[in-house]
């Protein structure tokens, strides 16, 4: 394993991040202000508690995963995608690096800065609200699990992308309307019993109700399904990103 390479490739990526340090970070920081104003004060003063749980708490989950999810996938598609545009990326296939090798440093440092922002969500969010966390560590574990899936997703859109708009169809168009479909600001068990399956066929339910029990011990799906379905999606994001290194498709710009 080539670790200099790696880390090289780590450090670029976050030596970027911080240069936008600002915009990176007060833009979360405001939407999150601006959610707990609409749903927190507006809706909360109408429900005044999910499950027993404050409704102003009870969203705190969902907006860490829904920032989590944009930023891990427009982090890693931009990351990889603005070296096939540039050109630069000829630089990386003709360097002694393995696509492994490729995909950990890029990938990591997209998982890095999503699950950093998710923290300061976190940091915000307690002064509107009271934190409870039930199982720390459960929720350091699932917030590293997603944030590492929607990389490698995020990474497999940037080799797909052939131009700027392309990076933003799915994150804009897929991502996030699933996000806000899947739970993010209420339980689906308030919904009637059709949408109520409907709502099952969305892969974020189960990444919501996972990270949401992981701080009031309460889930609309079992933790294990949450789990195993958040480990498949892995699995087929590691396949893609291991067919496209393999057949070369559209690695080069």
């Amino acid at each position: 394993m080539n670790w200099p390479a790696v880390r090289a490739i780590y450090r670029f990526e976050m030596g970027r991040f911080w240069r936008t340090a600002g915009q990176s970070i007060l833009a979360p920081v405001i939407s999150t202000t601006l959610y707990f104003v609409v749903f927190g004060a507006a809706i909360g003063s109408r429900v005044s508690a999910v499950d027993d749980v404050p409704y102003g708490l009870f969203i705190v989950p969902g907006l860490i995963m829904l920032s989590l999810l944009t930023q891990s996938i427009s982090n890693a598609s931009f990351g990889i995608y603005f070296p096939r545009f540039a050109g630069t990326i000829y630089e990386i296939l003709s360097a002694p690096i393995s696509p492994l090798e490729v995909v950990l440093g890029f990938v990591g440092a997209a998982a890095s800065k999503s699950i950093l922002i998710g923290l300061i969500i976190l940091a915000t969010s307690a002064l509107f609200v009271p934190l409870r966390i039930d199982h720390p560590i459960w929720m350091i574990g699932i917030l590293l699990l997603t944030a590492v899936t929607f990389s490698l997703f995020g990474f497999v859109i940037g080799l797909w992308a052939d131009g700027f708009e392309k990076l933003q169809l799915v994150p804009l168009l897929v991502v996030t309307p699933l996000t806000f479909l899947g739970g993010s600001f209420y339980a689906i068990s308030m919904l009637p019993p059709f949408w109520h399956a409907v709502s099952l066929v969305n892969p974020v339910v189960y990444l919501i109700s996972a990270f949401r029990w992981a701080f009031f011990g309460k889930a609309d799906v079992s933790i294990a399904i949450s789990l195993g379905m958040t480990a498949l999606f892995l699995v087929i994001c590691l396949g893609l990103v291991t067919y496209i290194f393999r057949t070369g498709y559209r690695l080069k710009s």
